[in-house]
């Protein structure tokens, strides 16, 4: 005869009358499961948004380069003008723009504060690229480059992607190994409220076998209660958790910080995916301990 999970929970309701519905045990597997579906959900939306944040940064340095030209103050201007002209009329390049000397200024004000002698400042001249799809072909780009315009240096911000890109992965595999230790501590605290419960109900347990009650009977009692107060915990941390996160600050998707931490579409189903694990893992925790203990319990 097959083993069917929800004929074990379900099938026989009055062996759930067995078992006390109040103590300790219970509550603390109520609280548990709570607690870690909560920062279960937490994860998986700080995860999300990392990845978007990610992906935004990224996309946005690809669609763009910059143009660092450095020559004598008689050259800089034919240059200039020489380097605009072939990023122009290079197949890829869909603008390019001259960074005026007061807005390179601005973006080394935090470093060098606001007090610049912005007339003796050595600022090479640059130029804002916005690159098409496809984007250019960057070695003939470049060619080009050195020979009209031997101060310019063409940088595509690869640069800066990677430590971008490998960030995000480091952090998703953090949040990865958080969740793995969520579920792992959810499955030690079942377990320890299973023999709990098991332990300060030996007297229940002995009568029921003096009635004949065999042990998978005394078993799904105990996994049944085990079981639902688990996933009624974790249903609530879930709800709490998506309550934090709907009322969050928005914030305008600009790429900012918090841009993404929020919910939408298909993300949903993340969260409603772990009380649904926290049962599983509660079920198979609390039936191998129920097993375990009516098996060395005489």
């Amino acid at each position: 005869m097959s083993f069917n999970p929800l004929e074990y929970l379900f099938g026989d309701k009055a062996s759930d009358q067995v078992v006390p519905p109040r103590g300790g045990a219970a509550w603390l597997t109520g609280f548990a499961s709570a607690a870690m579906a909560f920062i279960a959900v937490f994860a998986l939306t700080l995860s999300l948004a990392v990845e978007r944040l990610a992906d935004y940064w990224a996309l946005d340095l690809a669609r763009s380069a910059t143009v660092r030209i450095v020559a004598q103050e008689a050259d800089l201007a034919a240059q200039t003008e020489a380097t605009l002209q072939v990023l122009r009329t290079t197949p890829g390049v869909k603008s390019a723009e001259i960074i005026d000397k007061a807005a390179q200024l601005e973006l080394l004000e935090p470093w060098l504060g606001s007090s610049l002698p912005a007339d003796t400042l050595p600022v090479p001249q640059l130029i804002d690229v916005r690159l098409g799809e496809p984007g250019p072909d960057v070695q003939s780009l470049q060619l080009r480059l050195s020979a009209e315009a031997p101060g310019a240096v063409y940088n595509d911000h690869s640069y800066w992607r990677a430590p971008v890109l490998e960030a995000s992965n480091r952090l998703r595999l953090m949040v990865m190994i958080s969740l793995v230790l969520t579920a792992v501590v959810t499955v030690i605290i079942v377990v320890l409220s299973a023999h709990n419960a098991l332990a300060s109900n030996q007297g229940i347990i002995r009568t029921l076998r003096l009635l004949g009650a065999g042990d998978s009977y005394i078993a799904r009692a105990f996994v049944r209660r085990i079981t639902l107060r688990a996933t009624m915990g974790a249903v609530l941390g879930m709800v709490l958790a998506m309550i934090v996160v709907l009322t969050f600050p928005s914030q305008p998707e600009d790429g900012g910080l918090l841009a993404g931490l929020s919910l939408s579409g298909a993300d949903f189903i993340y969260p409603l995916l772990v009380p649904l694990l926290v049962a599983i893992s509660a079920f198979a925790a609390s039936r191998l301990a129920a097993r375990y203990h009516l098996h060395s319990v005489t």
